[in-house]
This record gives structure tokens, C-alpha cells and sequence, in this order.
């Protein structure tokens, strides 16, 4: 069984006219997966991140400074020049991260093996005291320390297959050696980081930066040859996605060139390491994507092989 998390305070999200990470993109992936094929799905309303929750990751005077951001409804606060709040950007920036924790209970408590969280704002730019990247939260960081603290999951895998360099979910793991990072990015390309020297502690981060236009073949190269091995060694039992579609060839902020198929082939190779390690549990949630045709069909992709689970 796979799980659907989302909820209707990510449309509120109010980003302004013309951003590529708008309102439109959640309901371009809702609309894919209304199709009869996902009828299967268990959908589930996400919860609110708990304070104590997102201060696992975050400071306590950040979380307070982030949820106070509540401007006037129609007005905008840049955070950076590219991470933009509206009236309910806090509202879902909690239940963006909300809907990973609920993810983690569902495969921890045993009503899946696998979910997918749809949310915006994406979190992985965001690091424990900076936002940034269109992020606020560090959503699979958030679940990946509710996973560890209330489950008691030690060795925790975070991979991420958008095409910028998470250095806010790298930020967290690299000084853990019970967690691991892995990522594909186009580089180079914002936000700069993720060079192959990048290696955390004891080795429990491994970054693969690609040249832009380097396409499917060297994508799938890089993760057969390097990251999905190195994964394998690690040996996750829990493993948790960050799942990125703007390393597609329609995207328009990037030109890494790889098609659909690709994320489909991924997700099965990384389901296939959940299964010998983690009893198949793995949770992915939404980072980047902002072709709406590419993005919809790759979710759609993405979330039909976690159905074949």
C-alpha cells in the first residue's frame, strides 16, 4: 500500500506572479494523480509539524521567526531574493513538513511500505538557521529525526534526485554518521555545493555533480555506478526521498536533460535497496519540478512504481 499526503493550505502558498515554484505546480501533480490509475492510493490530510517536531532540526528563535512571517493578506516578504511569504506561507510550511512526519508514521507504523508526500514549500535549500531556494522547512530532515526519536530508527538514508544540490539536508546530515545523503545535481548551478570532496563524517555523504546536457545515460551512471552502491553499503533501514523532477528535459531552470523513464528506473532501484535493507519502507516527499507537463507525468511515474512496492 502507498500513501498520499498532502494538503489545501499549499495552494496558499502565495509565491507572486511569474515564480517557478507556484501554486500551479501542486495542482498539476493533484490533477495526475486523480487519474483512476491512483484510485488505490490511501489519501491523507497532513498534519500540522508540532513545534517540537521542526525544532529537531531548526533553532527554536528560527521556527518562531519563520511561523511569525504572516504579512497582510495580498502583500509579499522576500526572505531571500528568491524565497518569497505570503499570508499562508507559515500555515504551510508547517504542513509541508507535517506531511513527511505523517509519512514516516504510516511506513513506521506499518499501514504502508511506501508514501509520497505532495507539498510545497519544498525544504531541502533550507538549512537549520537559513532559509533559501524556495525553502523553509527541512521537511525530509524533519522526518528523518521523527523517524530516529520516536521509532528508533538508527541508520537513515536520505537521497535526492533534484537537479539543485540539497546543502540544507546536507547541513544535517554530514555531521551524523547514522545518517547518509546522497545526490545527482546539476552543477555547475544554484545554490554551488555538492562537490564530490563534500564527504561528511566517516563518508555518509556522496555527491555526484553533473554537467549540463549530460542526459539519461549519464544520470543512470551515476547512480548505478556510485550513489546507489554506496547506498547499498549503508545499509538504510528507513530510506527517504527527496524527489525532485527538474533534472527533466522540459524543466526551464535547469539542462541536465533526463526523461521520465529515468526518475521511474531510480525509484525502482531505490525501492529495490529498501526492500533488502529497510523492509521496503521508503517515503519520498516533492522538492523541485516546475515544467507543469513534466513534473505531472514524472510524479505520476515516480508514484506508480512506489505502487508496484
Amino acid at each position: 500500500m502507498t500513501l498520499l499526503i498532502s494538503h489545501p493550505s499549499f495552494l496558499e502558498h502565495d509565491t507572486g506572479d511569474y515564480h517557478p515554484e507556484r501554486p500551479d505546480r501542486l495542482r498539476a501533480v493533484t490533477a495526475a494523480l486523480a487519474d483512476e490509475e491512483f484510485e488505490s492510493l490511501t489519501r491523507l490530510i497532513a498534519p500540522a509539524a508540532t513545534i517540537e517536531q521542526l525544532t529537531r532540526v531548526h533553532p527554536q528563535e528560527y521556527v518562531e521567526a519563520i511561523l511569525g512571517i504572516r504579512p497582510p493578506e495580498g502583500e509579499l516578504v522576500h526572505v531571500d531574493a528568491d524565497t518569497v511569504m505570503s499570508a499562508g506561507s507559515a500555515n504551510a510550511a508547517r504542513h509541508a513538513a507535517g506531511a513527511v512526519v505523517a509519512a514516516i508514521d504510516g511506513v513506521m507504523g506499518g499501514q504502508a511500505r511506501t508514501a509520497f508526500a505532495a507539498v510545497r514549500p519544498p525544504g531541502h535549500h533550507a538549512t537549520p538557521d537559513v532559509p533559501g531556494g524556495f525553502c523553509l522547512f527541512s521537511n525530509a530532515a524533519i522526518g528523518a529525526l521523527h523517524a530516529r526519536t520516536v521509532y528508533g530508527v538508527q541508520r537513515i538514508a536520505l537521497v535526492d534526485f533534484d537537479v539543485h544540490h540539497g546543502q540544507g539536508t546536507q547541513a544535517v546530515v554530514e555531521t551524523d554518521p547514522d545518517l547518509f545523503y546522497a545526490s545527482s545535481h546539476q552543477y555547475p548551478l544554484y545554490p554551488g555545493t555538492g562537490s564530490p570532496r563534500e564527504r561528511g563524517i566517516d563518508g555518509n555523504v556522496a555527491n555526484v555533480p553533473l554537467a549540463a546536457g549530460s542526459g539519461s545515460a549519464a544520470f543512470r551512471t551515476a547512480w548505478a555506478d556510485r550513489l546507489l552502491p554506496a547506498l547499498d553499503t549503508f545499509a538504510p533501514e528507513l530510506v527517504i526521498v527527496s524527489a525532485g523532477f527538474d533534472a527533466h528535459r522540459r524543466d526551464p531552470l535547469a539542462q541536465l536533460d533526463v526523461e521520465t523513464e529515468d526518475f521511474a528506473w531510480l525509484t525502482g532501484e531505490l525501492l529495490a535497496i529498501a526492500d533488502r535493507h529497510a523492509h521496503g519502507r521508503l517515503v519520498s516527499v516533492l522538492e523541485g519540478g516546475y515544467d507543469l507537463g513534466a513534473l505531472a507525468e514524472s510524479v505520476a511515474a515516480h508514484v506508480r512504481s512506489l505502487m508496484r512496492a
